[in-house]
This record gives C-alpha cells, structure tokens and sequence, in this order.
C-alpha cells in the first residue's frame, strides 16, 4: 500500500501547479494533504477513484486537511474531540480493516514563538488522541508536524535554535510523541541521511541551495513497525514550498 502525505499550501493554488499530474505519478492508495485553505465548495475540481474527506477551517483561506482514499475506510473521524483544538480543520482520522491513519496540521509557533503556548497544549491533547488508538490496531499518523526533530533535520540548526520549528520545547514535545510508542519511519529506515528536507522557505533560493527543513512526517504505532517497507521524500516534485512524502506499507 502507498500513502502520500504533503502539504500542499493552498489546494487550489496547487491545482494549477500540476497536483493532479502528480497524483497520477505517485499512484498512491491514500492522499492526505495539509493547509488546503479551502472550502469543498469553492472549486469544481475531482479527483476520480478516490473517496473524499475534508475538514475545512472555520476561519476561510486558512488551515484545514483533506484525504483522498481509493478505499472507503471503515469509518472517519474530524478533529479530536476537543472544541478548543477542533475549529482549524487540522485532523482527519480514518478507520482501515488494518490500521487506523490520522492526517494532521500541526499548529506553526509563529514568530518569536507567539502561539507557543497554545502549540504545547494542543501537542498534549493530539498526542493523548492518537496513543489512544492504539489500544485497538496499528497508528499511521502523518502529515505537517512543523517540527524539525534533531539538527540533522534541517540545514541551519544554529542559526535556528530557537525559531519556530526549531525550540527546545517543540523539540521535547516531538521526543515525547515518541515515548508514546510511535517511530519516526524515516529516521528509522535512513538514521544518519542528511540533506532530507521537506521544506523550503519561498526566500533566498533556499529549495535551489537545499536549504531545508524535514517537518513533514510518518509516525507509525510500535505495533506497525514491521509493515514499514520504504519512505520516500520526493523532493523534485513541486507545486508547494513542501514536497510530498511517500510510505510503502504492508498492510
């Protein structure tokens, strides 16, 4: 099975940067995309073979996620649960017979950390979320974490120690996600590959330097360890300061 996880920075905007092109060449089962920033309704778009799901934001143009699935799942959940945490469209849940798959946005920090507090308690709240699924199947969770997880993650880690994405306490809060059982499928396949980014900033040429930051994740539940058979970033693919990230899994 392949899932695609990618941050698409505005869908429609994505569309006429050749997303549907790439969703052809990547042939993936499962599409979970990120900061959509859109409403269903505001495009006439399709995306034939696939089954739709989306969580749009309150607020327009801005957030939301959305999961294109070959494969009706089982049942499919919005947000978590929680009111404070579920008006930004960032989580879609999805029941497979083998697994449960969880699209997220995580919240950015913003300059000078502004939305840090709000961050660390929404980074609470999904953690607790999705540990609590793994009491019944293996956990797939995916999608813009906004978090460089150690300094191999990202081009500069000096100069961005304590930038949004880069702090010690967003950094704990990726370290304890892990404590829950959960594995960075990458790392866990490619420990020491460096230049591996799936991010670029829009400024200073960064994406033509590879100046980059790996923010964009697959978190796979201990109990799916082995179905894990390749992670690709596919960093030639454009459309989006991000760049889709492939999972081989076995299901």
């Amino acid at each position: 099975m392949k899932l695609v996880t990618w941050n698409v920075n505005g869908l429609r905007a994505c569309m006429n940067k050749g997303f549907s092109d790439v969703m052809k060449e990547l042939d993936a089962d499962i599409f979970c995309l990120q900061e959509t920033k859109m409403q269903r309704e505001q495009a006439d778009f399709e995306f034939p073979g696939y089954h739709e799901y989306w969580n749009s934001a309150e607020r327009k143009g801005y957030s939301g996620t959305a999961l294109f699935s070959r494969t009706e799942p089982l049942r499919v959940a919005y947000g978590i649960g929680q009111e404070e945490h579920d008006k930004e469209g960032r989580v879609i849940t999805a029941e497979y017979p083998e697994f449960i798959l969880v699209n997220v946005y995580t919240p950015n920090s913003q300059r000078e950390l502004a939305r840090l507090d709000y961050r660390m308690a929404w980074e609470d709240a999904f953690q607790s979320y999705c540990a609590g699924l793994t009491a019944t199947k293996p956990v797939i969770v995916c999608g813009d974490m906004n978090v460089a997880a150690q300094p191999i993650d990202l081009k500069n880690p000096d100069s961005n120690h304590h930038n949004a994405g880069f702090s010690d306490e967003e950094r704990a809060k990726f370290q304890q996600f892990l404590k829950y059982g959960f594995i960075d499928s990458f790392r866990m396949l490619y420990p020491d590959r460096e230049g591996a980014y799936t991010w670029w900033s829009y400024m200073f040429k960064a994406r033509q330097r590879n100046a980059g930051w790996r923010i964009d994740y697959f978190l796979v539940s201990a109990a799916g360890k082995d179905r894990i058979k390749d992670v690709t970033i596919c960093s030639e693919i454009m459309g989006s300061d991000h760049c889709p990230v492939l999972l081989q899994y076995d299901a």
